[in-house]
């Protein structure tokens, strides 16, 4: 991404490529970056760095809570980063955005709300329950959880 080459990037442990598509949520440690397709939530496993980039190829049909949050893709659903979220030039987010400090170029879009929160902690989603029991699920780190007839690599 172009108009965030002066910053230092994370050292990514997870790549979703172009062609993949991911059916269930993500749980993840590190940095995580994706081309593909994620439907499903994507969502740090309680580490404090975790950070997400989504490329301008990148889509994910679901919440994001992590860390800090590069967008240049699309996201439909609520952003919640516990420090800064950086919206590139491509990025289009149909929700709501909590985060800190945010940083958004020229020709992104939000379809939703911005909401500053020095404390986003507060507001940020929990874990989705089981759909077939309804209980929280058990999070592992560095796993990716899939619900039934998703990928599940548990």
């Amino acid at each position: 991404m172009g108009l965030f080459k002066h910053r230092v990037q994370p050292r990514i442990s997870t790549v979703i490529g172009g062609e993949a598509t991911i059916r269930g949520d993500l749980l993840i440690t590190g940095a995580v970056h994706v081309d593909g397709t994620v439907r499903g939530n994507v969502l740090s496993s309680g580490e404090a760095a975790a950070v997400l980039i989504l490329s301008e190829r990148g889509v994910i049909e679901g919440d994001v809570k992590m860390s800090r949050v590069v967008i240049n893709g699309t996201v439909t659903g609520d952003v919640y980063a516990g420090g800064k979220v950086e919206l590139g030039p491509k990025a289009k987010v149909t929700g709501t955005v909590y985060y800190r400090v945010l940083e958004m170029a020229s020709g992104a879009e939000v379809n939703g709300q911005l909401v500053h929160s020095a404390e986003p902690e507060q507001r940020m989603l929990r874990h989705d329950p089981n759909p077939d029991t309804g209980e929280e699920g058990e999070s592992r780190e560095g796993t990716l959880v899939g619900r039934p007839g998703g990928l599940d690599n548990t």
